[in-house]
């Protein structure tokens, strides 16, 4: 056999070990992320097992995932003795109105700063940035007092005061706008005689149907579990949010663990909802932000 045929073999050998070793790679990190994945997940599944178990079962060890003798009297208790449909009902409102308020604000604005220009946009989008790296705490006592202020305690407007607007929503949309829009879209709307509301209204928003899905999810579960401006612009154990409500279950020295677990099970029904339905536009969102098409 010549040195021409058998060059081609001597070549496959070294395609055939780089196709091994990167199945290899692609398994191990797959048993990795499976691993990392149970590990994420088991916390989740022990606090649903324990709202079914009784008190002697939930401190036994080692723990049970199946509950031996299951009952519901943790619910029973919960919703027996505290306004926990009232809390949910709360929060679900607050989520809800800070996630539209949040969606409109950001794409408005992240529009504006992508797509109009101005010497005094640039200072202002930094500006926006800036307010990022501010802890909530530094602006939650003059909050407080503008709320007051306003006659807003204690109810569903003191709530949504600080959670109209998102900085990093508006950074979401104006990359994803920058980005993935082109000009030539928006001027040839604008020579056919478009005006601006209809082109961001039947142009822009269809176009970022993805990012707007994650920020939807991201803005609604900052509000849903949000806890330290809640418990301060509350005072009537009516008004609180869920979160609130369920710190309630843990006094100075002891946690009611039975009802905290049924509270928090029940908690994540509407959380896990939201997730499952936009979970796509969710990982859409944020792949695409920043990337250059």
């Amino acid at each position: 056999m010549s040195d021409a045929d058998q060059k081609p073999a001597a070549e496959t050998v070294p395609g055939l070990g780089m196709t091994a070793r990167a199945r290899l790679t692609n398994l191990t990190i797959d048993i990795v992320l499976f691993v990392f994945g149970i590990l994420m997940v088991l916390p989740l599944v022990l606090l649903v097992a324990n709202a079914f178990k009784t008190p002697q079962e939930m401190v036994a060890w080692p723990p049970t995932i199946i509950p031996a003798d299951p009952t519901l009297d943790n619910f029973r208790s919960v919703l027996g003795e505290t306004p926990l449909l009232r809390w949910i009902w709360t929060s679900l409102r607050f989520a809800f109105l800070s996630m539209v308020a949040i969606v409109i604000t950001s794409s408005i604005v992240g529009y504006v700063l992508a797509k109009f220009q101005f010497r005094t946009l640039e200072v202002i989008f930094i500006l926006i940035l800036a307010t990022a790296i501010v802890p909530f705490e530094v602006y939650m006592i003059p909050l407080y007092f503008q709320a007051q202020s306003l006659g807003i305690l204690n109810s569903i407007w003191g709530l949504l005061l600080g959670y109209l607007v998102m900085s990093f929503g508006i950074f979401l949309i104006r990359q994803n706008v920058k980005h993935s829009i082109p000009d030539e879209l928006l001027e040839a709307a604008r020579i056919d005689g478009a005006g601006e509301l209809w082109i961001f209204a039947r142009i822009v928003l269809p176009l970022l149907r993805g990012p707007l899905g994650a920020l939807a999810v991201l803005s609604f579960f900052q509000a849903w579990t949000a806890f330290a401006w809640p418990i301060i612009v509350t005072t009537s154990r009516d008004a609180y949010t869920i979160e609130v409500g369920l710190a309630l279950f843990q006094t100075g020295f002891t946690v009611d663990l039975g009802r905290l677990s049924a509270a928090a099970a029940a908690v994540l029904v509407p959380s896990v909802t939201i997730f499952v339905i936009l979970r796509r536009n969710f990982v859409q969102g944020i792949a695409s932000t920043g990337v250059k098409e």
